[in-house]
């Protein structure tokens, strides 16, 4: 691997692997797809009726729906969103299966334990965060902050459930940061030096995609990028650790 490039060339061939993978399996994609679609709808029924019974607004807070077909789009975007990442996570798991490169990282069998372990750790724990500290603290805020200016605060079903869902998704996907950085490095995709020197774009990349997920304004958008930053600095620090001691084992 020349000097300059930044990824090694087994992987760069295992990712044409997976793109080659991904168009022959277009049936297999809308298949899935469909069927998280079927599933989708009726669960989503459910979930929007514990939502709404579970107290979760402030006091003089109420949800209105404007349409009765907004709840049936409300059920028909949750099942598409289903639908698509179940298709896309049956996709990469075939695709890194039959890539090659879990070669790339030692002992593959232990560190896929390993890895799937942490990954529903953190994806629990980016729940927990959105649910039991991030949603209520960002509702009451900005309920407070409407009332103080004397306006009536009411919700939309189809705002109030997407702004819940993607509060949740993007905490799960963001608390997955040490994971990806660690996999990056180990895998050799990346090298530590190359993330370390471009850590500020990686940081301004996070903000970017909090201020999408989150409320826009301030408050939220530094409750949502500030834990992703620190576990991603929390992967760094463990990396550096760990390759001084395995230096000083060799």
């Amino acid at each position: 691997m020349s000097e300059g490039e930044l990824i090694d060339p087994s992987i760069r061939n295992a990712i044409n692997s997976i793109t080659k993978q991904i168009r022959s399996r277009a049936k297999i994609i809308a298949g899935i797809f469909v069927l998280g679609l079927m599933i989708g709808v009726p669960l989503s029924k459910l979930f929007v009726d514990w939502l709404l019974g579970y107290d979760l607004l402030p006091e003089d807070v109420s949800i209105i729906v404007m349409s009765p077909i907004e709840f049936i789009m409300i059920q028909f975007r949750a099942g598409a969103w289903l639908g698509f990442g179940l298709a896309i996570l049956t996709l990469l798991i075939e695709a890194a299966w039959k890539s090659g490169i879990s070669q790339k990282i030692p002992r593959p069998g232990q560190t896929t334990v390993i890895t799937l372990i942490f990954i529903i750790i953190l994806a629990f724990g980016g729940f927990w965060y959105s649910w039991e500290l991030l949603t209520p603290m960002i509702l009451d805020y900005l309920a407070t902050d409407a009332q103080d200016a004397g306006l009536t605060t009411e919700w939309r079903l189809n705002s109030f459930v997407g702004f819940i869902i993607n509060l949740c998704v993007a905490c799960i996907i963001g608390f997955q940061a040490p994971i990806a950085t660690i996999l990056a490095i180990r895998s050799g995709i990346l090298k530590r030096n190359t993330i370390v020197a471009y850590r500020r774009h990686i940081w301004f990349a996070t903000f970017v995609l909090a201020a999408i997920f989150s409320p826009p304004d301030i408050l939220s958008l530094f409750l949502v990028a500030c834990p992703i930053i620190l576990l991603f600095e929390l992967a760094l620090i463990w990396d550096y650790i760990r390759g001084e001691t395995e230096d000083e084992d060799v």
